[in-house]
């Protein structure tokens, strides 16, 4: 989910010490085309339509197995139809995939939806001993596509996992990536990315005594216990949405569940205390097919106003094949914090975005 167990969520008294809400975004009235423009989106500012959601068991009943690199289990959902084009879903740290219960209906009625758990997370392997890194989640990707999906692919991901998508687009071969949906995206896979960020300073030479705490084990799983307790992972989320009616008890339990798994603890202090990755800044000049952000305006972890909201909020000017919203009363997890929102813009852009990519597919 990006909003349970990152190095975000593991300091998660702190984040709540400095719940900064992202300022509103300013209005661009330069923009020469629709696709690149900037907007602020309320709830009122779209119709509203009947939420479709589809149950947790029945999207357990229609996942699958894929053995990436011949030794490791993946867990994946993909939905009835496989002929229509193709998106991959990518949850957040913490997270699995049932947190897209709100939204693979609703997707699935024009495409074909797959949706992977990371390894380390939901029914996916947590083998021990394994060195979790964005890379390897990067790279995990790519081979989905390219073993599993087998055709150009939209990638649609929340924080820690919208930068594994970054990360995957960013290197993508035989153009696997045929556009990048980023949800609140991470500045790294733990709190180390964000050195430019004064309430990180501040907190730096504590968030370092965590990190040797947390190595050791005994410590850690202490930590850890508490954590997943749920009424901690509740209360973390109420944090984190800005729709907390959304926060109810299939959430806590779709969190809880893998947390309760063997190796589960082992990929926390992996992740928590290890590297944190490339950085999103210098990734995405290097992307030129078409970007959507969505960024929830009452983020306490990835605020507007800090180093990795503004950049992102600066990208439509610099790039111009990125195009913002900024998501009027949205927390960390847009999709399911308040799905109505998300699919108001999204479903046009992959409408865009698929016609372009086949009309130039007719040209060539």
């Amino acid at each position: 989910m990006g909003a349970l167990a990152t190095a975000a969520e593991v300091h998660t008294s702190f984040n709540l010490l400095f719940p900064s809400r992202g300022r509103k975004a300013r209005a661009n009235k330069k923009r020469l085309s629709v696709i690149f423009q900037e907007k602020k989106v309320s709830a009122q500012s779209l119709k509203s339509k009947p939420l479709s959601s589809i149950q947790v068991k029945e999207i357990g009943d229609k996942c699958r197995k894929w053995a990436w690199k011949g030794q490791y289990s993946i867990n994946f959902f993909v939905s009835d139809s496989e002929s229509r084009p193709p998106l991959l879903l990518v949850h957040g740290f913490g997270a699995s995939i049932p947190h897209w219960r709100r939204n693979i209906a609703t997707l699935s009625q024009n495409y074909t939806v797959y949706a992977i758990d990371l390894l380390g997370f939901g029914a996916s392997d947590k083998p021990k001993g394994f060195a979790y890194t964005m890379e390897a989640w990067a790279e995990l990707i790519l081979d989905f596509l390219h073993e599993v999906v087998q055709k150009p692919t939209v990638l649609i991901g929340n924080s820690v996992g919208s930068l594994a998508c970054v990360i995957a687009a960013s290197e993508s071969r035989q153009s696997l990536v045929r556009g990048l949906v980023l949800l609140n995206c991470a500045g790294g896979m733990n709190n180390k990315a964000i050195v430019d960020d004064w309430r990180i300073k501040l907190l730096l030479p504590f968030l370092l005594l965590i990190d040797f705490l947390l190595k050791q084990r005994v410590i850690a799983s202490t930590i850890f216990e508490r954590v997943k307790q749920r009424d901690t992972l509740k209360n973390i989320l109420l944090s984190v949405y800005g729709n907390k009616e959304s926060v109810d008890e299939e959430l806590v339990e779709i969190i809880k569940g893998p947390a309760d798994d063997e190796g589960a603890l082992d990929a926390f202090i992996s992740i928590v205390t290890g590297p944190p990755g490339p950085n999103p800044v210098k990734l995405m000049p290097r992307i030129s097919i078409p970007v959507l952000v969505l960024w929830g305006d009452q983020d306490p972890f990835t605020p507007l106003d800090g180093p990795v909201g503004k950049y992102f909020s600066s990208l439509p000017y610099q790039l111009s094949n990125v195009r913002l919203y900024v998501l009027e009363g949205v927390g960390h997890c847009p999709h399911d914090d308040k799905p109505d929102l998300v699919h108001g813009n999204l479903l046009p852009w992959l409408s865009e975005v698929t016609e372009i990519v086949d009309e130039c597919n007719v040209i060539k």
